[in-house]
């Protein structure tokens, strides 16, 4: 609930302070004198978009703040608290500040906040009815959501039509991307199979490459191999055709025979020999194994040129696939996955195509259900509000609510929701939009809320000359129903019709300068003589009237009565 708000620099307003309580709260005054700042400083405080326009003339800044009281376990509280915002009493201190250069400053329990967090927090809490109120309610979208909000099932099943509805279009945007690149996948696909193919004809085995390229220098040096073993050979072993020729072997057994000769005198001595005599045994060792391997050393021009041929398959490969047999492999073990997946395409749009069937089917149950529940919200809410519009001066107005079927299935149901009105008897009946003149759309709006009332969990409304274009009996009549939805949630009215502002709980009014001027307004609330001369004013336009005073008090009675009092 509202408690108080206080306003400084404000348009025509220099400062004011307002206290609001439970129930009716009405501001009235004259024209030009500035009520409806005080509309424009709760819109501030909620998070409206600030205008320079409304800071007063010679002076820096505007400022509003406010409290308003808050359940401390409550979501409001706990986003409050997110924001840095600290409770006082259970209440959420909110201020905001407008330079004359356009530059706007919000806190929220102590804390700077962004203007937007003020309007998150205000959503559940306060609710500004005006004359683009009135305009909103002519939108389709807002009549449904009218619609909702009254219905008792309408909320929830259209929650969960918007869960079904909203897993279709995501079937849907996937199974278009799937099909839309299906010949991307299946170019992609066929160039995998080629070059799995390709690699699968030439079966390149692991390290084969290195072993192909030793190979291939071996065949190709045969006769040079060839020379070099048997000139090491004979260096170690001698040649059977030059027995004088001085070789490894022959020199090291002449040093081991020297040392031979001597052993016994020194047993270092004999340790030298023994190691001649094993060099003398890996000589030859060696020997044998370069004479071995001279023999082994074939030319095979044949085995040559396969090891060549297939040194160029290989190369082929590693022009597309990798630079090595182990990256051409690797190649292919990716590809292999990769068309794994590909060739589950088509078994993915499949299963798509039948997601999106099965989701369609529950599309229209689900919407189906929400348009007979909305049907039912429909015909009880268009009777409720008939009889408001009734007691509001429109005694044969006959409001009705059309629920019609769409071309396709939105979003916000198959169906959509227009308000219908027939101002008097043989009046077609034609859509809010296209035929309500202002007096009637705030009627209609006002009558839509006392039905609404209790639907939505916003314990504080303000109305800002919703009562425009109303006179007469029909402005009593606003009053009582303002009155009556003042017994569930707070009401806040800022007013020109003494009808309505007779039924107030708390009545300010908005004062100009003792000159008459509209340099300066200040807001003051009313004590009951305050009340009948406000009052007498805004029936004759004299404050000291006698009869406007009698019509005062009789107003004042009026609505004693109706209230119980």
């Amino acid at each position: 609930m509202l408690d108080e708000l206080s306003i400084s620099s404000l348009g025509v307003i220099e400062a004011a302070s307002l206290e609001f309580g439970p129930g009716l709260n009405v501001v009235t005054g004259e024209t030009g004198a500035g009520k409806t700042m005080v509309v424009t400083a709760l819109g501030l405080l909620l998070g409206a978009r600030a205008d320079p326009g409304i800071v007063r003339a010679g002076e820096p800044r505007a400022r509003v703040e406010g409290r308003i009281r808050v359940a401390s376990q409550g979501a409001v509280a706990a986003r409050a608290v997110a924001a840095g915002a600290a409770l006082d009493d259970d209440s959420l201190l909110l201020a905001r500040t407008v330079s004359g250069e356009g530059r706007s400053k919000a806190r929220a329990g102590g804390a700077g906040v962004p203007a937007a967090t003020l309007a998150a927090l205000a959503a559940d809490l306060v609710v500004i009815h005006g004359q683009s109120d009135q305009q909103q309610l002519l939108l389709p979208s807002r009549q449904r959501q009218s619609l909702d909000a009254y219905g008792d099932e309408t909320s929830g099943l259209r929650l969960g039509y918007q869960a079904v509805f909203d897993r279709l279009k995501n079937v849907e945007r996937d199974l278009e991307e799937v099909v839309t690149r299906a010949r991307e996948h299946a170019q992609e696909a066929d160039m995998l199979r080629f070059g799995l193919g390709e690699i699968g004809e030439v079966a390149p085995q692991p390290d084969e490459d290195a072993e192909l390229r030793a190979e291939e220098s071996r065949l190709g040096h045969v006769d040079g191999l060839r020379r070099a073993a048997e000139a090491a050979r004979v260096a170690l072993a001698g040649h059977p055709d030059g027995p004088d020729a001085v070789d490894a072997l022959a020199l090291v057994a002449v040093a081991r025979k020297s040392l031979e000769s001597e052993r016994d005198h020194d047993p270092r001595l004999a340790q030298l020999a023994e190691a001649l005599a094993g060099a003398s045994y890996a000589l030859a060792d060696a020997a044998a194994d370069i004479a071995s391997y001279s023999t082994s050393l074939d030319t095979d021009p044949a085995r040559l040129g396969w090891v060549q041929d297939r040194r160029a398959v290989l190369g082929g490969l590693f022009r597309k696939y990798g630079d090595t047999v182990a990256e051409v492999l690797s190649w292919s073990e990716r590809s292999v996955k990769r068309l794994t997946e590909l060739e589950g395409d088509d078994a993915r749009v499949d299963d798509l195509r039948a997601e999106r069937e099965r989701l369609r089917a529950s599309l229209l149950d689900e919407g189906g259900r929400l348009t007979r529940a909305r049907r039912h919200a429909a015909d009880d809410l268009a009777t409720r509000v008939s009889a408001e519009l009734h007691g509001l001066a429109m005694p044969h107005a006959k409001f009705d609510i059309a629920v019609t079927e769409l071309p396709e299935p939105l979003r916000e149901g198959l169906d959509e929701v227009g308000f219908l009105l027939a101002a008097h008897d043989g009046a077609e009946a034609r859509p809010l939009q296209r035929g309500a003149s202002g007096g009637e759309l705030s009627r209609v709006m006002l009558a839509l809320e006392v039905c609404l009332a209790g639907t939505e969990p916003v314990p504080t409304m303000i109305f800002d000359e919703v009562d425009a274009g109303v006179g007469g009996k029909a402005a009593v009549e606003v009053g009582r129903r303002l009155a009556r939805l003042a017994r569930s949630v707070q009401v806040v009215v800022v007013t020109h019709l003494p009808q309505v502002a007779a039924f107030a709980d708390q009545h300010y009014v908005v004062v100009k300068s003792s000159d008459g001027s509209v340099t300066t307004s200040g807001v003051r609330e009313l004590d009951e003589a305050g009340r009948r001369s406000e009052l007498s004013r805004m029936l004759a336009g004299l404050e000291d009237s006698e009869t406007a005073l009698a019509h005062a008090d009789e107003l004042v009675r009026l609505a004693e009565r109706e209230r119980g009092g």
